[in-house]
């Protein structure tokens, strides 16, 4: 079972579009909420590179955004990744 990331902010609907999209392949995932947590913040943006979230992360490789996540469902790339 791939071990899954997923920095978030409450009140990010493209954190909750990701996340129902995980839902969907019925996998769990660790969240890690960033709202009002700089640390945790300054974190995904060093592994990341960006500071927009969700941010998310499989096996340790980064994936991207929401749209970056239904990007890689499209063309069949999640579902090996998923295990």
């Amino acid at each position: 079972m791939a071990k899954i990331e997923i920095y978030t902010k409450v009140t990010c609907p493209f954190c909750h579009r990701a996340k129902a999209l995980l839902n969907t392949k019925e996998v769990t995932f660790q969240e890690l909420p960033i709202d009002g947590d700089a640390a945790k913040r300054e974190e995904m943006i060093n592994r990341s590179g960006r500071t927009t979230v969700p941010q998310i992360f499989i096996d340790g490789q980064h994936i991207g955004g929401c749209d970056d996540l239904y990007a890689l469902d499209a063309r069949g790339g999640l579902d090996p990744l998923l295990g």
